[in-house]
């Protein structure tokens, strides 16, 4: 186990810079997800750390040891890609222990080593298999064990489920949990799937563009996102926007398209007329007799949950309920957001105003 210290890490191919001074600590035995969308750095700044790019500029520390020019095989961490790549013609024990293998240890250490893999990712009943005799999940728990048996002081996930169907990801990403909390070892785990990094991180580190956008505990980052972009990208459904203006009579109120007026429970000082974009999240919205009218557009059942699709001031929002209404089409609703969970940024930089 060690600490990971990501100092103004910097990664350019050519002229074209894709890391803008990236700067993240991590904990010894901390669990890390860098999350984002397709291009924003997050792979790239993995295998950084793996020491499988090159650093442009900055400085990366494992266990305080700084390994800007160190070999990946001498940085003692070990990866966990988003293909399996396990060698088909061996079986699952001389996937798992080739690495060891190739550092000449012991037979028996060998075999130790991957008897406690195997146990601990339920596959000593498959040791004797080939990877095609294998299912999705079982070769991506050989693949995680090939990692353990390393014993590494980081362990480095690249999107490890991606390849997997929805009901599978959801058993793996538990697993994957529960293995980090028996051998709390630092993880550091990319993925481009917000519900997968609300549900398994310590802490995220949500980037964008190359760059950290915010750092913080999952539901900090849910309730008190720094920008829109975070605002918008955490949360399934999104959180919805809507541009307009500030009017200060009494604790505030958001005029917004068409004649909407929604409420706030409080305001910045000196910010009336400011222009401001107003977010609430799709749980927040209620039915109410004194709300805003809204016709709906869409109803979609999930069972647990009713998302219902509707216009606002004719601006499309999305609202979840748990009960279990009989909305139609065309249907006019009064929908009222609880004030107290509603969000403000201001329109130009997009950056959170309300405390």
């Amino acid at each position: 186990m060690a600490p990971v210290a990501i100092s103004d890490v910097r990664k350019a191919f050519g002229a074209v810079e894709v890391l803008h001074g990236v700067n993240v600590d991590i904990v010894d035995g901390e669990f890390v997800v860098l999350v984002g969308p397709s291009g924003c750095g997050k792979s790239t700044l993995l295998r950084m750390i793996a020491g499988l790019e090159n650093i442009t500029g900055g400085v990366i520390r494992i266990d305080n040891r700084v390994v800007n020019h160190v070999p990946p095989k001498e940085r003692d961490v070990a990866m966990v890609f988003q293909n399996y790549a396990l060698y088909p013609h061996m079986t699952v024990a001389d996937n798992l222990g080739f690495s060891l293998k190739l550092r000449r240890a012991p037979r028996t250490e060998i075999k130790v080593r991957v008897d406690r893999a195997a146990q601990i990712l339920g596959l000593s009943a498959l040791l004797d298999r080939y990877p095609r005799q294998l299912s999705g999940g079982q070769r991506q728990r050989v693949a995680m064990g090939r990692a353990i048996v390393r014993d590494p002081k980081v362990f480095l996930f690249d999107e490890p489920l991606s390849n997997l169907d929805a009901k599978l990801r959801v058993a793996m990403r538990t697993e994957i949990k529960e293995l980090h909390q028996r051998l709390e070892t630092t993880t550091v785990y990319v993925t481009h799937d917000q519900i997968e990094a609300m549900t398994m991180a310590d802490k995220i580190v949500v980037m964008h563009d190359g760059r950290v956008e915010q750092i913080g505990a999952p539901l900090d980052l849910y309730d008190r996102p720094d920008n829109v972009f975070v605002a918008g990208f955490i949360g399934s459904p999104a959180m919805n926007f809507l541009r307009g203006s500030l009017r200060l009579n009494g604790t505030g109120e958001f005029h917004g398209p068409n004649g909407v007026r929604l409420p706030l429970a409080s305001a910045p000082s000196g910010s009336d007329g400011r222009a401001v974009i107003y977010g609430v999240r799709p749980e927040h919205f209620t039915l109410a007799d004194d709300g805003t009218e809204a016709e709906v557009h869409v109803v979609e059942p999930t069972g647990s949950e009713l998302q219902v699709v509707a216009k606002l001031g004719g601006e499309e929002i999305i609202a979840v309920f748990r009960e279990r209404h009989q909305f139609k089409p065309g249907q006019m609703i009064r929908l009222k957001p609880d004030a107290r969970l509603v969000h403000l940024f201001d329109e130009t930089t997009g950056e959170r105003l309300n405390a």
